[in-house]
């Protein structure tokens, strides 16, 4: 490589390596704090001399550039952080219900997987989000394969909210009779 094809070489890199520093810092100037860089800070006594000012001086219209606020002043920070003044009542039913209805269509398909010997976690609510993911993905021409992953790994969740351990081969075989109840009993 001749001398001269080196140095422009080092030359445009080194070019380009200052245009990013300057570029980088330039950001990082912009990203500063919240601070502001007001000098002063105004006193409450000034606003209250302007609105006993202006209430007085009611009678004459005020100039259209001068505006007046009777509202006490806060710093930006106290304002956006208040507390409410009185906490609000907690409603009766907070969180919610304790437990969710399954619809009919989610009954059958409990029952579907019990009589194929699965016997969902709890309530069975987490095997019919199973079957409604499971129609999703079909809505959605998502791959079976792409669609087992997921049931295989929302199985294997659900059992161990059960307190139960399933092997990995266990675990496919349980999403597979998921996918295959859901399609048969649950998905329309």
């Amino acid at each position: 490589m001749p001398q001269h094809s080196r140095i422009s070489t080092t030359f445009a890199r080194a070019l380009a390596t200052g245009a990013i520093a300057v570029a980088a810092s330039g950001l990082l100037v912009g990203c500063g704090s919240d601070d502001s860089t007001a000098t002063s800070t105004p006193s409450a006594t000034t606003t209250t001399a302007a609105a006993t000012s202006s209430a007085t001086e009611s009678s004459t219209p005020a100039p259209s550039g001068s505006a007046t606020s009777s509202a006490p002043v806060t710093s930006p920070g106290q304002a956006a952080t208040a507390p409410p003044e009185q906490p609000e009542e907690v409603p009766g039913d907070f969180p919610g219900p304790s437990e969710v209805p399954v619809s009919a269509d989610g009954q059958r398909f409990l029952a579907a997987l019990k009589d194929k010997g699965i016997e969902p976690a709890a309530d069975g609510t987490m095997a019919v989000s199973t079957a409604d993911f499971i129609c999703q993905s079909k809505a959605e021409g998502k791959s079976d394969a792409d669609t087992m992953v997921f049931v295989t790994a929302m199985v294997g969740s659900e059992a161990a909210a059960a307190g139960k351990e399933l092997s990995q081969e266990q675990a496919i075989a349980d999403a597979q009779t998921y996918v295959d109840v859901a399609h048969a009993t649950y998905c329309k």
